[in-house]
């Protein structure tokens, strides 16, 4: 068995947990895969530390790629073993439960779910408010999946490998909700079973619970329910392309009342608002790509690029609609989508996508 833990700013915890597991899993052939996101505490050096004297433990050191789920995904891909675990390095996740998770395997289950909500398990320690935000994810969840599990929120989990591997194509890999995503593309004969613990506090380390962890559960709901029509991402450089027009009208407005050549001001306006939204998309909508540096600055110049011939798409769309219809609001509605579809669609391509030069190595 291979125990997959996506890791980020996780040093402080990282002798206990593999002691943890080392103490649950006695009598079981195992391994531990560590997947940091390059953790500025030194989280992949304590894990190297601890795999000099523990075979059992190794990791992957992810540079430039950042996400929960893409990490745990890579590091099944990266197992030969056939059943594969997924649990926080934080201690928060009960791992003196995974023998059992691994019995229900043996006995025929594609996935086992460690639940917080079945009888047995409990949140532990926290506040009401906590509690409500996540019944109201999980009842959100079920209209994707139904009763498929009871905590489909769950970061704690154990599956055949095959069952990620036949379907990881179809596997989102946003945000932080793997389980959830994994449940909604496998298929309807997936055989589920759960097995409870407790959820423990967090003893080191910080939470990485955020507003934008929130979003991307929700994002990936739109994903999964349209069938993958709407992206994710594109939601959310949607949003930022209106919170981008409302700084172009501010910056209009104010530029309006300094000088009357209203020429000047729509051009300082746009170029103001493609300079916002670019840096919200780098910093949320690609923040697993976020460019840094002089990378950074060729991103946005490139970036003003695409959105100045988007531009030109947007136009030539709502030019067309309005002699074909006679109606300027849906003329104007067709010439922004499209293009918003451009935009995001070449940004991906051209400004998010880049790749870092692999350094020379002198002879």
């Amino acid at each position: 068995m291979s125990v997959i833990s996506p890791s980020y700013n996780e040093r402080d915890n990282m002798c206990a947990f593999t002691d943890g597991l080392a103490s649950a899993l006695k009598g079981i052939e195992w391994e531990l895969i560590v997947v940091d996101d390059d953790s500025p505490d030194g989280t992949y050096e304590e894990v190297l530390k601890i795999g000099a004297v523990n075979p059992r433990v190794r990791c992957i050191r992810r540079v430039g790629r950042k996400g929960l789920s893409s990490a745990v995904v890579e590091g099944i891909l990266a197992s030969s073993a056939p059943v594969v675990a997924v649990i926080d390095a934080d201690m928060q996740h009960d791992e003196t439960v995974l023998p059992q998770m691994l019995a229900k395997i043996d006995e025929g289950a594609d996935l086992v779910v460690g639940t917080r909500y079945a009888s047995g398990g409990s949140t532990g320690t926290w506040g009401e408010g906590r509690v409500r935000m996540s019944e109201l994810a999980t009842k959100m969840s079920q209209l994707l999946i139904g009763n498929a599990t009871s905590d489909p929120m769950s970061g704690f989990f154990m599956a055949r490998r095959d069952l990620v591997n036949n379907h990881v194509y179809d596997l989102s890999q946003q945000g932080y909700k793997i389980l959830l995503d994994l449940i909604a593309s496998a298929p309807p004969a997936t055989r589920i079973e759960e097995v409870p613990y407790t959820f423990r506090e967090r003893t080191e380390g910080e939470s990485k619970l955020t507003l934008m962890v929130l979003a991307e559960f929700l994002f990936l709901l739109i994903e999964k329910l349209t069938k993958g029509l709407i992206p994710p991402r594109f939601v959310l450089f949607a949003i930022v392309g209106f919170l981008g027009l409302a700084v172009h009208l501010s910056v209009l407005n104010l530029m309006g009342t300094l000088q009357p050549n209203f020429l000047v001001a729509q051009t300082t306006a746009t170029f103001v608002a493609m300079v916002f939204n670019f840096a919200l998309n780098n910093q949320f909508t690609f923040r697993d790509k976020r460019l840094t540096g002089v990378r950074m600055i060729v991103g946005l110049v490139v970036f003003i690029a695409v959105c100045s011939v988007g531009a030109i798409a947007n136009l030539s769309v709502a030019n067309f609609a309005q002699q074909e219809f006679g109606n300027w609001n849906v003329a104007g509605v067709l010439g922004a989508l499209m293009g918003s579809v451009f935009n995001f669609g070449v940004s991906s391509t051209l400004v998010w996508n880049r790749r870092k030069k692999k350094p020379r190595v002198s002879a």
